[in-house]
Parts: structure tokens; C-alpha cells; sequence
């Protein structure tokens, strides 16, 4: 499966957000959606096969706070569902009433919460190793909430600083919370670099971002919120991925009314890994008909 051309650089949600965008400008819109700390460029192997093969133009945003895009205001921490505005402004901008989520890891629980929030907008899923989202239980709110206020009140780091990309690369393969290859995620580092004025590059992404989040959905509330989405739900994992066959993942998919699961050799990373990019197009365009009716 070829590659089509390289992206287009928009700006979204009267320009706080950036997005990358591959496809005919007349074709029918994906928007795709990150996971945490990665950004648009996540999409880059996998958008333009899916957007040649089946004709649609995919828009990639990176969220608030990571890659291009703005920071949120204020000094207050992220969570999941603010990055349910994200989307929501991109569709109202482009003029959409609804439209198909492709979503990796974080992206995927941003899509799962909206496609259950307002299913209106929200036209199908399809999913790239995760689904819902992270949880605590009830009894642990008053420790992660703890956590996350100390955190808060702590000064503010100016992050690491880095020799050159080659080194962030190095890094982000180091020290990511799932193993990753650097051939998965140079782009994703590029995008995410800024360069200062010693010639050492720095990390673009909000340090809010790395702060412990003051509340989670509890693993009841992930299954309501799921066993609420309406539209299908096209779930693509890796074999060596986050979901698999734990507890907490077999709970997940059930709770979802219309799923088709693959399995896939591959990590958690595997939309973006050479080696697998070709069997993860292939799987969404073979449940795809005629431009991403799930079957």
C-alpha cells in the first residue's frame, strides 16, 4: 500500500490548534487523534495509505498543549475531557455536523467519552490500542487527588533540554511509557522540538501535561460511558499493546454494543511502526466500504 503526498499544515479552532492534512481537499473528513505527549505527526505513515486507499482527507489536530498547538490558559491541569473541546471546535470550524474519529491510545478515550457524551457528532470509531479510559477506583480518589494538588503547587519545570533531536529521539525511547523504537517516533519528536538560542533543541509539550491528574473516571463510570456509544466501533490492538487480555480490557470490550476487534503483530505503537503501518491500513480498509461504512 502506497504513500500518497505530504501533508498540509492547517491551523484549527480560530488558530489555537494545528493540524496536519492528507487527502483530496474535497474528499470526505477523518479527523485523527493522538495519544498523550505525541502529536499529529503520529499519523504520518499511516494517514496518507488510508487516504489514498479510500479517498477520504484526514485531519490530523495535535491537542492542546502538545505539538503546534496553543497551551490552555490559566495554570490549571489537563483532563481527558477537556480535549473533548478540542474536537468539538475542530468539527464546528470545518463545518462538519459529524464525522469518523481515527484515535490512538489517549485519543481513543477522547473519542470513546464524545462518541458516549454526544453520538450526534460522532459518525464511528475507529480505534488503535485503547479504548475508554483510565481509571481509578473510588476508595483511591482521595490519594490521586493528593497527588495531583501537591504536584500543582509545586514550581514549574522549564523540562529538558536536549544536544539535538537525534538525543530527544534517544530519550523518548529511553524513557516512554510504552516501549517504542526511535523509527516509530522521530516525526513525533520533530514536531514536538523547539530550538533555543544555544542550538539545543527543547521539548515543545506542557509540562502541565506530566502532572498526575487530579480526577479520574472510576471503572464503573468507563463502562457506562462505553456501553453508551451508538455508533460502531472498529478496534485495532497490538499484540504486544496496552489492552490484550487484561481484566480491565476484556471489561472495556464488552461493555461496547457494535465492536469488531483485530489483533495485530505490534506494540502500542504499531500505527507508526514500518513493519506494521501496512497490516493496520490494510485492516481498516478492508472494514471499510465505500469510504469507512464499517461493515
Amino acid at each position: 500500500m502506497a504513500a500518497c503526498s505530504l501533508p498540509r499544515a492547517q491551523r484549527l479552532a480560530e488558530g489555537r490548534l494545528a493540524a496536519l492534512v492528507w487527502g483530496r481537499a474535497q474528499a470526505p473528513v477523518w479527523l485523527a487523534l493522538h495519544g498523550w505527549l505525541d502529536n499529529a505527526a503520529s499519523f504520518t505513515r499511516l494517514a496518507p495509505c488510508l487516504a489514498e486507499a479510500l479517498d477520504i482527507q484526514i485531519v490530523a489536530i495535535d491537542f492542546a498543549g502538545h505539538g503546534l498547538s496553543e497551551p490552555l490558559p490559566g495554570h490549571h491541569d489537563y483532563a481527558l475531557w477537556d480535549y473533548c473541546h478540542d474536537v468539538l471546535d475542530t468539527l464546528d470550524e470545518l463545518g462538519l455536523e459529524r464525522a469518523p474519529l481515527l484515535a490512538h491510545s489517549m485519543g481513543a478515550g477522547v473519542a470513546s467519552l464524545l462518541a458516549a457524551a454526544i453520538p450526534e457528532r460522532v459518525e464511528r470509531l475507529v480505534l488503535i490500542d485503547g479504548l475508554g479510559a483510565l481509571t481509578t477506583p473510588a476508595e483511591e480518589l482521595p490519594r490521586e487527588l493528593g497527588k495531583s494538588l501537591r504536584a500543582h503547587r509545586r514550581r514549574r519545570s522549564s523540562g529538558p533540554r536536549y544536544a539535538d533531536a537525534e538525543a530527544a529521539v534517544a530519550a523518548r525511547v529511553a524513557g516512554g511509557a510504552t516501549p517504542v523504537r526511535a523509527a516509530e517516533v522521530n516525526e513525533i519528536v520533530a514536531r514536538n522540538l523547539r530550538e533555543l538560542p544555544d542550538g539545543s533543541v527543547a521539548l515543545r509539550t506542557d509540562p502541565r501535561l506530566k502532572r498526575p491528574s487530579p480526577v479520574r473516571l472510576t471503572p464503573e463510570q468507563v463502562v457506562a460511558m462505553l456501553a453508551a456509544i451508538e455508533c460502531r466501533v472498529l478496534l485495532i490492538e497490538g499484540r504486544e499493546g496496552i489492552l490484550g487480555e487484561r481484566e480491565w480490557a476484556r471489561r472495556s470490550r464488552a461493555a461496547v454494543r457494535q465492536l469488531e476487534r483485530h489483533v495485530l503483530d505490534g506494540g502500542h505503537h504499531l500505527h507508526v511502526s514500518p513493519d506494521c503501518v501496512e497490516t493496520v491500513a490494510s485492516t481498516i480498509v478492508k472494514a471499510s466500504s465505500p469510504w469507512g461504512q464499517l461493515e
